[in-house]
């Protein structure tokens, strides 16, 4: 497509976003679902060892490397930007007398839809990796890379039939449980199974920050209190608390910042989440350059096919780049920098393999609704898809 052809489409697509929507809080949103996708290709490693693959990081030979995973752990704003577009869905529901249950099944829908293709595609290659004879080692880390998101979905899920309840809980009774949990599993040898109360706990921070928002409790002054607060503490613990500085999983390591989630991440989320509010305005802003915002729109357009197949699209190059070897950054050790070169090497070609699986299972996320006005897609995906040149544009 020539170059005045992107820019008409981008022109398209932001003429037809409705004046009131939030562009700042879709570019949050975009970069929080790019952060984690980023950070999983930079820090995931499927090591070919013997005919057998197995999953390793390079946070555990370089400890260096630990602001890659401050820079691109971003979950707790997709929680942030989860719970104020949540309570403020809720509370347009109400006004429009829809119930709750409705409301509620519209939104598991959207966020379940496209998980019935993953599940679909990987019960088949399960299945063929075993009939071919392949290792039960190799095929139980690619099935947990694979389906390593469900988690993901399945707290937000949670959080979000919780929506009601939460909409006015203060965000620090949650992180009053964290650090209870925490105190008594590092500080008392309590038992290891009670940190998964702050898989709910940890996460329903951010959620409460996202309701505190919508109800106009949060200003760019609350921005930089979470922003400062939450950087110093999290400083702290890593210094003096014993906690380690990576904030996602590493091999071997004792105490796991991200499974499940510990005092120092929850803080840290805090962090993320002040910095999100104080970026709100210059992404609004920057949003209304027709190019940028075309690019976050189709991002959040296909923000949950991009999330469940990323790491199969990894998995498809690493698989693929066996036939010809073992090749470095892909499937060698990532035990040096020259790894860390050779990966950043291979994101383009993750990319396009995540544009394929993109184009391939995005009606899974979309669907064909029916027609009738509470049924069609709206403006902003009719133009994407008249853009893209797909059926919508066929149909007009």
């Amino acid at each position: 497509m020539r170059k005045g052809a992107l820019a008409t489409a981008a022109e398209r697509i932001d003429a037809a976003t409705p004046a009131h929507r939030d562009r700042g809080v879709d570019a949050l949103r975009a970069l929080a679902i790019l952060g984690v996708v980023l950070g999983h290709w930079l820090v995931t490693a499927l090591v070919a060892d013997g005919g057998t693959l197995h999953t390793s990081s390079p946070l555990a030979p370089m400890p260096w490397l630990a602001p890659v995973s401050w820079a691109f752990q971003t979950l707790a704003v997709f929680f942030l930007v989860g719970g104020h577009l949540a309570t403020r869905s809720y509370a347009s529901a109400r006004a429009r007398g829809t119930t709750y249950g409705r409301w509620l099944g519209t939104r598991l829908t959207r966020l379940f839809k496209p998980v019935a293709a993953v599940l679909g595609l990987w019960a088949v290659a399960v299945v063929g990796l075993l009939l071919t004879g392949a290792d039960m080692g190799t095929v139980h880390a690619l099935l947990k890379l694979a389906l390593s998101p469900l988690w993901f979905l399945l707290v937000l899920a949670g959080l979000t039939a919780l929506t009601p309840l939460v909409t006015r809980v203060n965000p620090l009774w949650p992180l009053a449980v964290v650090l209870h949990v925490d105190l008594v599993r590092f500080g008392f040898g309590g038992p290891p199974w009670l940190g998964w109360v702050n898989v709910a706990a940890g996460w329903l921070v951010p959620f409460t920050l996202g309701a505190a928002w919508t109800r106009g409790e949060l200003t760019r002054r609350s921005g930089w209190v979470l922003l400062t607060l939450g950087a110093a503490t999290t400083a702290a613990l890593v210094a003096w608390g014993g906690y380690p500085a990576s904030m996602v999983g590493v091999p071997g390591a004792t105490i796991s910042n991200l499974d499940p989630p510990t005092l120092a991440a929850v803080v840290f989320g805090t962090a993320q989440c002040g910095l999100a509010l104080l970026l709100r305005e210059p992404l609004r802003r920057a949003m209304r350059r027709p190019v940028l915002w075309a690019g976050v729109a189709f991002v959040n357009l296909s923000a949950m096919t991009v999330f469940l197949w990323h790491q199969t699209a990894l998995m498809s190059v690493t698989a693929t780049g066996l036939l010809m070897g073992r090749l470095p950054g892909l499937h060698t050790r990532p035990d040096d920098v020259t790894w860390v070169a050779f990966r950043l090497a291979w994101l383009p070609v993750f990319a396009l393999v995540l544009a394929v699986c993109r184009a391939a299972f995005h009606s899974c996320e979309q669907g064909h609704r029916r027609a009738g006005p509470a049924c069609r897609p709206s403006r902003v995906v009719r133009t994407h898809r008249r853009a893209a040149g797909g059926k919508e544009a066929r149909r007009a």
